[in-house]
């Protein structure tokens, strides 16, 4: 848990970023969230968000709310899908990449899997 705080210490805009995120996938419901710290795994990201949709409407609506909320704050997004009909939408924003799956999409994937190496983030 101290290597969870002292991360959360360290990240400055990012953190904020990151809070506002998960408030607008939990103010929709999303299922699941969990952000990975893979910045000594990874040089195309610091940080992954994964969150579940019962469905791709629900996927669909966790994407606009999150994509208003970028928008908003004026975040610089590199990278957005926005074709939900795969089960799998993702948010590129450079420090970030938020990987929103119907369940199914989810388990099949098990994206935790591939950062099992990675610090997991406790933002509660």
């Amino acid at each position: 848990m101290s290597e969870e705080k002292n991360i959360l210490n360290d990240l400055g805009e990012v953190k904020e970023e990151l809070k506002l995120i998960i408030e607008v996938l939990e103010d929709k419901k999303g299922n699941d969230i969990r952000i990975f710290d893979i910045r000594e795994q990874s040089s195309v990201t610091d940080f992954v968000i994964l969150v579940s949709a019962i469905s791709e409407p629900h996927a669909k609506a966790l994407k606009i709310n999150l994509d208003k909320m970028i928008q908003e704050k004026g975040i610089p997004v590199i990278g957005n899908d926005n074709e939900s009909s795969s089960g799998w939408m993702v948010l590129d924003a450079f420090n970030f990449m938020v990987h929103i799956q119907t369940t199914e999409m989810r388990s099949f994937y098990e994206l935790e899997e591939l950062w099992k190496d990675a610090v997991e983030v406790d933002f509660s």
